[in-house]
């Protein structure tokens, strides 16, 4: 996953968010001209394990709490934003997109690597259905494995620049396949 870290912050600058930043892994890979990663995360052990990862950072990172959905931060305030394996999880993905594109400058960026929904209609099935059961968000931290995220991405104004899907694990796993890009935010 390291190199896939790297590629997907690559090139980054100005001030970065980043939504459910977990134990804060990502931040070792920020390059340096990144200026200020505003890290949210709302469950409060991996906050603080965040805020440990923080202090060891290239870059200058603040942790805070807060959801996807309900962001405390000014329109336009962030040259980019970046989510990584948490968009599954997040209560609204249609508000959490909403957002991030409010507080996106004009032509920013949204980087993304994300589990989606399977290609193959078998696999899109059973993950719907475990969606729609509650068994695999209760067993998963609230993971919906069967979200179409790239259209909902779509709805909330963002075109997508770079797009690749990425097949990590098993293909027999229910949270394959992923994808990795770059989506701007347009006016």
């Amino acid at each position: 996953m390291g190199p896939l870290r790297d590629r997907l912050l690559e090139g980054l600058h100005g001030r970065v968010l980043e939504i459910g930043a977990g134990n804060g892994i990502n931040f070792a890979h920020y390059p340096p001209s990144v200026v200020e990663v505003v890290a949210v995360e709302p469950e409060p052990y991996l906050r603080s394990k965040a805020e440990g990862a923080a202090g060891k950072a290239r870059v200058a990172v603040t942790v805070r709490s807060g959801l996807a959905g309900e962001l405390e931060f000014e329109p336009a305030s962030f040259d980019a934003a970046v989510c990584s394996l948490v968009l599954c999880s997040v209560p609204d993905q249609d508000a959490a997109f909403q957002e991030l594109h409010r507080v996106l400058r004009p032509g920013g960026q949204l980087r993304f690597l994300e589990h989606v929904r399977g290609r193959g209609a078998t696999k899109a099935r059973v993950q719907r259905i475990l969606d729609r059961s509650g068994l695999w968000p209760a067993l998963f931290g609230g993971c919906h494995c069967g979200r179409d995220t790239l259209a909902t991405l779509r709805e909330a104004g963002f075109d997508i620049e770079r797009l690749q899907t990425i097949d990590l694990g098993p293909s027999w796993l229910i949270s394959n396949p992923h994808v990795t890009g770059t989506a701007v935010a347009v006016p």
